[in-house]
């Protein structure tokens, strides 16, 4: 059985939007060029998160990341999965305010071919979608727990678990979907709730550590595939035992090697 999804086409933000209800979105991250060509046809986005400064170049937080560091991957991911719709992940400080958001977003646009933007902030950034999208900018919004507060929250803390919170979570979503976010990330929320906040919208909801009864769900990939060996969040599934299967394979290769049995005739000029 062939591991290409049958009903593979390009996306838009369009037909994104048209798949609340419909059709489960799935989204995973990538940052290189090869992966991003493993995922492309089974994907239906590819988020270039900022979390390639953990997963990547191995920080401790995603707040270092720089616009240029996102232009270079979001490069290189698009050049290996053309026809995917791509995500640029718009970095810590890039996008304080309106101005400074909208000039950052068109050198995004006129530098790397990314589809849309993801930007962090409910309510309170509402003003700076709604700037965006009505210069021509597509937003993936993203509300919850959101990486990008981590310092000014005291860490990555859970959302949803009080009456008062998941109403705000639902005036966030409300604000984002009418400045024109063409659908929501929401992150870290308990799952009661964020069910609520996705019947709340119109536009579709992409979970993360937020149950299964958003409209998608997205994984950042190396986490999916089992490389990440730090510690498995809660919500982390590994389809692929990914990093004893690389280390096996490189013993392999050392023995190899080392007893002389690597390169054979077969392999030699």
């Amino acid at each position: 059985m062939s591991i290409i999804r049958a009903d593979f086409e390009k996306m838009n933000v369009n037909k994104i939007r048209k798949a609340k209800g419909n059709k489960k979105l799935t989204v995973i991250t990538a940052y290189d060029a090869l992966f991003a060509k493993l995922f492309e046809e089974m994907a239906d986005m590819i988020l270039v998160g900022d979390s390639l400064n953990m997963s990547f170049a191995g920080k401790k937080d995603t707040l270092s990341a720089t616009l240029e560091q996102m232009i270079y991957h979001t490069n290189a991911v698009c050049t290996g999965a053309p026809k995917a719709f791509v995500i640029l992940d718009m970095p810590f400080g890039s996008y304080i305010n309106k101005d400074q958001a909208l000039s950052n977003a068109v050198k995004v646009y006129q530098e790397c071919p990314a589809a849309a933007i993801k930007i962090e902030g409910g309510e309170d950034r509402a003003y700076i979608i709604e700037h965006l999208c009505k210069n021509s900018i597509a937003v993936m919004a993203h509300i919850g727990l959101m990486p990008q507060y981590v310092r000014s929250e005291g860490g990555y803390k859970v959302r949803g678990k009080t009456q008062k919170d998941i109403d705000q979570l639902i005036k966030d979503a409300l604000a984002v979907e009418k400045a024109g976010a063409f659908c929501i990330v929401i992150e870290g929320v308990l799952s009661e709730a964020a069910k609520k906040i996705s019947q709340a919208v119109s536009i579709p909801t992409i979970g993360i550590g937020a149950g299964k009864d958003t409209d998608g769900q997205v994984l950042v990939w190396s986490d999916m595939m089992g490389f990440f060996e730090d510690f498995k969040p809660k919500f982390v599934r590994h389809y692929l035992d990914g990093a004893n299967l690389v280390k096996e394979a490189l013993n392999n290769f050392v023995n190899d090697v080392q007893n002389e049995s690597f390169p054979s005739k077969k392999e030699e000029y």
